[in-house]
């Protein structure tokens, strides 16, 4: 029996990684950079917040993507991990998700509508963040493998 190292590991032992930092990074990056940057730097926060609206939008997507390439390899792939790890880390993924789509669904309209702004927007604040936890949940085990080899 060969084994692999992490330079020739298969794609399918190196896609939940990616997907799980895509999905970790691009919320960090959209929530906690590129928004703050667009309400310190365009001329008005009606403009900033529109441009808001659609980074965070677009995030709901990827992380949607990110979320069924994970599930998807934890179904095909339960080598990956030990059962018990790879079912909390299946929990937390469909969590996050939903979140995802609770925030765009339920949330995001209300705040673009300017409905009691400062409630919707504190619970979406909440709710991202949560959101950013379950996808550091997923990363963390995912990256943190020690070792030069897979099984």
């Amino acid at each position: 029996m060969r084994l692999l190292t992490r330079q020739n590991a298969p794609m399918t032992e190196r896609l939940p990684v990616y997907a799980a930092a895509l999905w970790w990074g691009s919320l960090s990056v959209i929530g906690f950079m590129a928004v703050p940057l667009l309400f310190a730097n365009l001329p008005s926060k009606a403009l900033a917040g529109h441009a808001a609206a659609h980074l965070f939008a677009a995030q709901t997507w990827v992380s949607l993507a990110c979320g069924l390439v994970l599930l998807l390899v934890y179904k095909q792939n339960r080598a990956l991990a030990p059962a018990h790890p790879a079912q909390i880390a299946i929990v937390f993924v469909v969590f996050g998700m939903l979140l995802a789509l609770l925030l765009e669904y339920a949330v995001a309209p209300r705040i673009v509508a300017r409905q009691n702004l400062r409630l919707w927007h504190s619970l979406g604040a909440a709710l991202y963040v949560v959101q950013w936890l379950c996808a550091a949940v997923v990363l963390w085990p995912l990256a943190g493998r020690r070792g030069d080899t897979y099984p």
